[in-house]
């Protein structure tokens, strides 16, 4: 699945504003930036896509300051197009998930019974297959926990579609270990799974390989797999001696576990799929793209991300500008507030707006 346009009305920033990531060909956009300083609401587009997707559709958080008087207040509410591509090929049109408190202008109640009838339809079919989606925090940060291992069917291979997502939660932000245990597990498969007809999670290891060649190619490092006394995830850099994940520079880390939460997402919601893992369709969120991230790799990431995983759709979010330095001006939305109003800007001159 993929998204081609959002609306949000009544929250926070938003009074009422439609996001369209829909390219000239009208076709989603495999890669989107939400280009803005503080305050700008990127994070709040953000949780509102992650509130209403095929599977999980909440009421959105209220407004945190109010500018209308309480009588004239409206419900804040979500409307988004979801175009489902390989998780429903015959689909003619996009299926519209909105929040349940939607009050959509003009719709008769009969279409709004029919369009409550399809979300919950495919609700249900989300909990069955597909529908990969994953959003990283901005406050995403790395302990030094070490590897955990327990049941790979509770872990690795298990994909919850209605598993909340939070871009605010620092406390649930910790990746280190989340990241540890999906390496870790898919390079001890792959080495028991060698002797069996029917591999399984060694797929995932292939994927997984793939992407950190791509996401470490900034850092001349590279993934090793496991080592076998610890059962750690090792790296090389530079042709040196193997160094642990903790270890790694901090924009490797931070690369390394967006693209293994997206790989073990789009490996748990198709498993079993005879399509390779990079060439499944999903959506990644990502707010703050460039936290711990040097200048010079900053404007390298969003299409590193893109070759990693090339049939993800990419949404992330940044306040630097060396982010956008490199994307092409359909890549780029620029968000700007001009005294009480939120501007969108697209175009040549959002990259630098």
């Amino acid at each position: 699945m993929r998204l081609c346009r959002v609306r949000v009305v009544g929250l926070a920033q938003h009074e009422d504003l439609t996001l369209s990531l829909l390219g000239d060909d009208e076709a989603p956009r495999p890669l989107v930036v939400l280009f803005g300083g503080d305050g700008t609401g990127k994070t709040t587009l953000l949780n509102a896509i992650a509130h209403t997707r095929p599977g999980y559709a909440l009421p959105p958080l209220p407004r945190a300051r109010p500018r209308l008087q309480p009588q004239e207040e409206r419900k804040g509410f979500v409307v988004a197009e979801w175009a489902l591509g390989d998780d429903d090929l015959a689909r003619p049109h996009p299926l519209l998930v909105t929040s349940p408190t939607a009050a959509i202008e003009g719709e008769t109640e009969s279409a709004a019974i029919l369009r409550r009838r399809e979300q919950a339809l495919f609700d249900k079919r989300a909990q069955e297959h597909g529908f990969a989606f994953v959003a990283i925090s901005g406050a995403r940060w790395f302990s030094r926990s070490a590897v955990m291992l327990s049941s790979p069917e509770r872990t690795i291979s298990k994909y919850d579609p209605r598993a909340p997502a939070s871009f605010d939660d620092a406390a649930r932000a910790d990746l280190t270990r989340e990241t540890k245990q999906i390496y870790s597990y898919a390079a001890i498969a792959r080495a028991l799974e060698a002797r069996t007809e029917t591999p399984r999670v060694s797929q995932l290891d292939s994927a997984l390989r793939e992407v950190a060649a791509v996401l470490l190619e900034p850092f001349g490092a590279r993934y090793e797999g496991a080592d076998p006394t610890t059962l750690e995830p090792v790296f090389a850099i530079d042709g040196g001696p193997l160094v642990l994940f903790d270890d790694l520079p901090r924009g490797a880390r931070h690369l390394l576990a967006i693209g293994a939460l997206a790989t073990r997402a789009l490996y748990g919601a198709y498993e079993g799929d005879p399509r390779e893992v990079r060439e499944r369709e999903g959506v990644v969120m990502v707010d703050d793209l460039e936290s711990m991230q040097d200048a010079v790799n900053a404007k390298l990431i969003p299409h590193l991300l893109a070759r990693a995983l090339p049939r993800v759709q990419w949404i992330t979010a940044t306040s630097h500008p060396s982010v956008t330095m490199n994307c092409d001006p359909g890549e780029v939305i620029a968000l700007r507030r001009t005294g009480d109003r939120l501007e969108l800007h697209a175009g040549s001159l959002a990259t630098f707006h």
